[in-house]
């Protein structure tokens, strides 16, 4: 139940992204979101369980922090300003394999031939996506976006290692606070100093505050809170493996509320991603 209502927060994100994105610089958006969900853990934060931090983890937890929200949110709301939400959820598909293959590279887990190759054609068809999108209105560089989302991917698979690693002595909601609390301040410099500063942000139309109000009270405390609270209790791979549904959510929500749509040659790769993911992951026990 918390994965679905995670999937669910984080397929939303990306149209709500480019709603924010109206009105609003990127890097104006991330830190607003981060400022509105540190008001609301500062609030309950007394009541958050003490963790029993041993030595050693400070560094942890620094880089669970740089790499999500930190460079995550960098990445991806670059990515957003320049393709569609349906593309960018598409490219969040390849997150599960990502965590396989670090799984692979950090924890010794195995890997397996057919996960490999399960890689490989998701590689492919994400360069396949990016490369048959044309520019329009709602995506001026498909192919940049995509690239930015990509690595985006990669920071949020190194984050979803790092919090199976810490969860069992990190209460989830302790992580989240913390990630949220970075979050604010190192976005911070950037949102003053982007676009028109705060006086051109007090013109963007009210659907921009209002999907930037949804992504800080709602998605970054909701979906990360309920990603946390669910990776407590399950194996990393298996947790991870429900970011398959992303991409789903993402592409209905963006052809309900914005009217996107993909090209054929756009859907075919969609589809070799998809391939791609369940080829690796039915290669996983």
């Amino acid at each position: 139940l918390c994965l679905a209502g995670a999937v669910l927060l984080w397929g939303t994100s990306f149209v709500a992204m480019k709603f924010a994105l109206t009105g609003l610089p990127p890097l104006a958006v991330v830190w607003l979101r981060m400022t509105l969900a540190s008001g609301l853990m500062a609030l309950f934060w007394g009541r958050v369980p003490r963790a029993g931090r041993r030595p050693g983890d400070l560094r942890w937890l620094i880089l669970v922090c740089l790499l999500q929200p930190c460079l995550y949110f960098a990445l991806e709301s670059y990515a957003v300003s320049l393709t569609t939400s349906s593309q960018a959820g598409m490219v969040s598909a390849l997150v599960p394999l990502l965590v396989a293959a670090g799984a692979w590279a950090f924890l010794r887990e195995g890997l397996s031939p057919r996960t490999l190759l399960g890689i490989a054609v998701s590689m492919g068809g994400v360069a396949w996506l990016s490369l048959s999108g044309r520019a329009d209105e709602n995506a001026p560089n498909p192919a940049l976006g995509n690239l930015l989302e990509l690595l985006a991917m990669f920071c949020a698979a190194g984050y979803m290692l790092l919090v199976k690693h810490l969860s069992s002595r990190y209460d989830s909601w302790h992580l989240t606070g913390l990630q949220a609390f970075a979050g604010a301040a190192f976005f911070l410099p950037g949102a003053l100093l982007s676009g028109t500063g705060v006086s051109g942000w007090m013109a963007a139309p009210p659907e921009a505050w209002g999907a930037v109000a949804y992504l800080g009270c709602v998605v970054t405390l909701g979906a990360f809170g309920l990603y946390n609270l669910a990776v407590v209790r399950l194996p990393a791979a298996q947790a991870a493996a429900s970011i398959n549904l992303v991409p789903l959510v993402a592409v209905l929500s963006g052809w309900a509320l914005m009217g996107e749509t993909l090209a054929p040659a756009q859907m075919a790769a969609c589809a070799v991603i998809l391939c791609g993911v369940l080829l690796g992951q039915s290669g996983r026990r």
